[in-house]
Formats: structure tokens, sequence, C-alpha cells
């Protein structure tokens, strides 16, 4: 008799925590959303009440739209639902911009049909003599209610649920904490700048979070990929709050194909069972070895392969030095000072063609200044090689400009006017109209129309100066002012057609045979995302629209101002001289309204210049480190199949 095989899955087979992945975060928040629907719905049937646990922050808006929509159009009832709000900020007044209290109101609860009795959010608004007590009210709270039904919870870059930060305890409940610098840094997006941060806030104990009787932890982006790892498959530890979820009997982690990146299913698919050995995939394992065992490409040996869990690779595909040598061509093959292409050489595995020479490039910029920070160097060799660079400003970048430099600059106007003698009262009426405004301005006001224009005027200045400084003419020069953007607050609307209309007309003007676009989706108000869906979404009508020129037409997406891409999926590596490294920065330097202390800049406190000469520098050693020629820096793109 034969015996019987069994296939076992050992894909998650590092994971302590149940986890189910998604294309994107709306696919992720709709599963929630469903779970969340049924358990009301079950709840009502048997008429009882649904207590849910809810947080906030970027990761539940898709949420809490999907509830919207279905509380709109498939009369999901919220009548019977009560709700814990994880944290708030303290202190803070209940209707700022930034409190959680307004975050609620605006994102859930004006939308559907809860009663108002029914929803509990911790007060910032308390004296602090008045939040111990408050907080021992709120646990009681909990427990009157029969214990929270379904807690939804995000994960801080430092591993933090709700505020509890690394180091809380398994055995603490709502209380008043102190908050880590680095989420003081994560969340200073949401404030004009860090010294607005809360320094303390008043947040459910992770007691209180595992006494829920399910937990769904939601994760989205590359930037929180590295502590999902952790959380997931590390050991437990109170310095990584969210891994003692791992001792929660029912924990589930959603999260998108970003945030999963760093799992070892991903990033190390080798060690989890049989893996397709495609030549990215060895490009991948060998690079990410070599690395670790800090060897050139060319010296790794059989045991090298063996000892890092490529024993596998060596039986497909034979000996370690024929597999070195694919590699490092490859990775040798990705190194070019020619962006557009080489002219008059037939180059095969060069990353562009040679065809067409000249070429026209439009390089979209989500910010007044993403394409000087990300790829100046690219930008400015494809001006000096003779191609027609075309530079499309998707977004005014108004909200990152001061009320400071509103003033500084209209005084100039004015000064500028009474210097020469031109008489223009109206100048003079907008500015002491700013300054009044400015002056008495409230933490939950959004700019005026007039002051945001002012802003968006500085950005635009810049980036003529910058564009000037490379060498572009000002017909080449683009700002479409996305609407989507433009809405005074740190939250943006979704693409809308105006969006992909104002795009598609300026691609069907250019008729670019390259474009050149942000791919680093980790900026904190996910601007450069939505600009992303816009440039796609405007390609996919024109080629649907028979449009001639886009069968001819190349995506390169860029990194650098927020985060930088893998070592193993570069397929254009630009090397720049230290004299090229110095162009940059000063061209980066003419933003003089981005530069010291940049309003909403998220965990990086560094400057934009620093960022990105220390991301240039670090390819530029990896690819040295191995084997390849040694670069001062190198600007590094993926080429996205459209």
């Amino acid at each position: 008799m034969p015996t019987p095989t069994f296939d076992i899955d050992l894909t998650d087979s590092f994971e302590r925590i149940p986890v189910k992945i998604y294309p994107n975060s709306h696919e992720g928040s709709a599963f929630i959303a469903r779970e969340i629907a049924t358990l009301i719905r079950t709840r009502q049937e048997a008429g009882e009440n649904c207590v849910l646990g809810l947080a906030t922050g970027s990761s539940p808006k898709s949420l809490y739209a999907e509830l919207v929509r279905m509380h709109r159009l498939e009369g999901l009832s919220f009548k019977n639902v009560v709700t814990f709000n994880l944290d708030e900020y303290y202190p803070i007044d209940n209707d700022a911009l930034q409190s959680y209290n307004r975050f609620m109101k605006a994102q859930l609860f004006d939308h559907v049909d809860i009663d108002p009795k029914n929803i509990h959010i911790p007060n910032g608004e308390l004296s602090k003599e008045e939040v111990k007590s408050f907080c021992l009210e709120y646990e009681k709270m909990i427990e009157d209610a029969g214990g929270i039904d379904l807690q939804v919870l995000g994960i801080g870059n430092n591993g933090h649920i709700g505020f509890n930060e690394p180091g809380s305890s398994i055995r603490s409940r709502t209380r008043l904490v102190t908050l880590d610098n680095s989420t003081r840094l994560a969340n200073s997006y949401e404030f004009a700048n860090i010294s607005q941060v809360p320094r303390l806030a008043i947040t459910m104990g992770i007691h209180t979070i595992m006494q829920a009787k399910r937990i769904v932890l939601m994760a989205w982006g590359q930037s929180k990929s590295p502590v999902v790892q952790k959380a997931v498959e590390s050991h437990v530890t109170e310095q990584i709050p969210a891994s003692l979820l791992q001792q929660h009997n029912d924990t589930t982690f959603v999260l998108d194909e970003m945030a999963a990146a760093e799992l070892t299913r991903f990033k190390s698919p080798w060690l989890t069972g049989e893996c397709e050995w495609s030549p990215k995939m060895i490009r991948k394992a060998v690079v990410h070895m070599a690395l670790k065992v800090d060897k050139p490409i060319l010296s790794l040996t059989n045991n090298d392969y063996r000892d890092n869990g490529l024993g596998d690779l060596l039986v497909e595909v034979g000996d370690s030095y024929e597999i070195n040598l694919q590699v490092y061509y490859a990775m040798r093959d990705s190194i070019t000072g020619w962006p557009g292409g080489k002219p008059n050489a037939n180059l095969p595995n060069h990353p562009e063609r040679s065809l067409p020479y000249p070429k026209r490039s439009m390089i979209f910029s989500p910010h007044p200044d993403d394409d000087i920070i990300s790829m100046g160097g690219t930008f400015q060799r494809l001006h000096d090689q003779g191609h027609e660079v075309h530079v499309a400003y998707q977004t005014s970048g108004n909200i990152a400009v001061t009320d400071e430099f509103v003033t500084r600059f209209m005084d100039f106007a004015v000064g500028f006017e009474e210097m020469f003698q031109i008489d223009n009262t109206k100048s003079k009426e907008i500015l002491n109209e700013a300054r009044t405004y400015l002056r008495q301005k409230k933490t939950n006001q959004l700019d005026t129309k007039q002051i945001r224009e002012v802003k968006g005027l500085i950005r635009r200045c810049e980036a003529k100066a910058t564009c000037r400084y490379v060498g572009i003419s000002d017909e080449n020069i683009h700002f479409q002012n996305l609407p989507f953007y433009e809405t005074g607050a740190i939250e943006k609307n979704p693409m809308g057609q105006e969006d992909v209309k104002r795009t598609i007309e300026l691609l069907r003007e250019v008729k670019p045979q390259q474009i050149y676009c942000a791919g680093d989706f980790a900026d904190p108000h996910g601007t450069h995302i939505i600009c992303f869906h816009v440039v796609l979404e405007a390609l996919r009508r024109c080629r649907e629209e028979g449009d001639n020129w886009i069968g001819d037409c190349w995506l390169w997406l860029y990194k650098g101002a927020w985060q930088e891409w893998d070592i193993s999926e570069i397929e254009m590596a630009i090397p720049m001289s230290p004299q090229q490294v110095m162009k940059k920065r000063f061209g980066i330097f003419i933003h003089q309204s981005q530069k010291d202390m940049v309003p909403f800049q998220g965990s990086d406190t560094r400057e934009f210049w620093q960022r990105a000469e220390e991301r240039n520098a670090n390819t530029a050693d990896l690819y040295g480190r191995l084997g390849l020629t040694q670069y001062a820096a190198m600007e590094a793109f993926v080429r996205w199949h459209y």
C-alpha cells in the first residue's frame, strides 16, 4: 500500500500571530469592516449591544469610510453599538484639529446613527487632578458594558498599541502616560511643528486591550513592515508592546502587501519551504546573503549558500560560481550614467533604450521639491545630456509652509513697493489681514484661502528657481495644483476626476517617451501615493483611448525623501560624483521654506538634503560592498510596467 503524502503549507511557519494579507489598505479595511458588520448584526438579532474598541490615526481611516458606506448603502445600523476609544492626547481641546474626539466625529460618528450616549473617548480637557479618577471610571464603564467584543488596533513604528509605549507593563490599565519622542515625531505630521505635539496622553492599558474578546490589528505601508515583522515573528517583549498580542487567544493582524514585506514569507521565502527560483528571486537571495556575510558577490562559496538556507538553489541551478556571475552581471548592468539611454550605442542590457534620442522626459513631483530631493542628480543629467525635460509639480505643497514665512514674504512684497514708490494699498491691506488672522489663529482653525494661496506661491517660486538652476526653461515647468490636495488640512480628498483630467491633458501635450514618478509611499500625508495613482489612471485612460505615443513611454519610479529601494530591486542606478552631490544639495537649499524645522516632516528629523545624501551614499556603499564600482552616491529607480 503506497505511503500517503501530505502537502503541508509552511509559508507562515515563522509567524506567531495569524496574519491576513491584502493587496492594499482598502481591501484590508473592507475585510475588517465586514467582520464588524457581521458582529453588529449578530448582536442586533440577539437583542444585545455590540461593544467596539476603536483606534485613531491614519490606519483606520479607510475602515471608517467603509463602515460609513455600509451604513448608507447597506443599511448597517449602529444603534446597538457602544464604543470605547483607545486614547487621546493630553492636554488638548476636544475640538482641536488634532483631537481624537474631533477625528472620530469627522471620520465615523457624525455619519452613522450611533447614540451619542454610547460613545466613550478619553477626555483631554480634564485637569490633571481629575485624570486618575476618570481613568478608573473608564475601566468601570468598559466592565459595565460587558467588556469589549472586538478591539481595533493600529501599530506605531516603535511597536506601541494605543499609546502604550515600549516598556509598558502587560498589567497596565487606562492611565496618563508620557509619549515617547519617536511617537511624537511620528505624529508631528498632524501639527505645525514638533513643539506643538502634546507630551502626554490618556490611553487604555495593555491589560485593558488584552481583555477584549477579539483583537484585529491593522497596518498599512512599507514604514510599518519592520515593526510588524518583530511583533509577529520575534519573541514576546514589553519593548515591542504589539508582540504581547501573541499571548491573546483571538488576535489577527490585517496587513497590506507593503506592511507585510519584512515577513519571512516575503523577505526570505526560501526559508519557508519550496521556492520558485526566478532570476529576480535568485538576485534577491544572493544579494541579501552577500550583505549578510559581508562578502562581494563573486567571492561567495557553496558553503555560504548551504549555511544561509540556499542549498536548494545550488541543487536547482548548479555551482555557486555560475549563480554569482548571473547576479553580478545583473547588478553591474543596472549602473549607468545615461538615464535617458546612451546614444549611438547598442547596449541590450542597458536599463533604458538608446532610441529615441533625445527623449522627452517628464518628471512628476508630488510636492514642489520632490524632484530635486529624490532625483536631483538624474534631473541634471537628463538636461545636460540633451533631453527635453519637463517637470510637473502635482500639488501646491502649501500646508508645509510656516505662518512665519507668509508674513516674511509679504513684508518683502510691501517693502519692495515702498522702496520703489509703487502705490499699492491693496498689498498692505492683504498683509495686515494676514498678520491679524495668523496672530489670532486657533488650534482648530484652517488657513484662509488667501493665506493658502500665498503659501503656494512661495513654494511655486522656489520650484521655478530650482528648475532654472538646473537649466529647465519656464515653458517646461508645469504647476498642476491637483484639487485633491487643496483641502487646507492635513487630510486630503481622494483622487478625483479633475485630478486625472489635468494629468491626461498634460501628458497629451508633452507626449513623453520617459516618465519619472514618486514611488515612495511612506510620506506621512499620503500625498505621494495619491499622485502616483493619478498618473497611473491617466496613463491607463490614454492607452484605452488609443493614444499613439503611450506605447513608446516607459515609467520609472524614484524614492529618496522618505525611503529608498531595496538594493536587490534597483533596475537603474545613476552614479554621482562628489561635485554632483554638492550641486544637488545647493538645488535643495533653494527651497528655503523647507529648511531647518520642516512642518509635518514625519518621524525623520533630518532636513531633506541630509536624508537624500545619506540614502544616496548608502546605495553607493551597498553596491561597493557587493563588489561593484564604489561611487560617492547613487540615485535608484525601478521600472513600473503599466
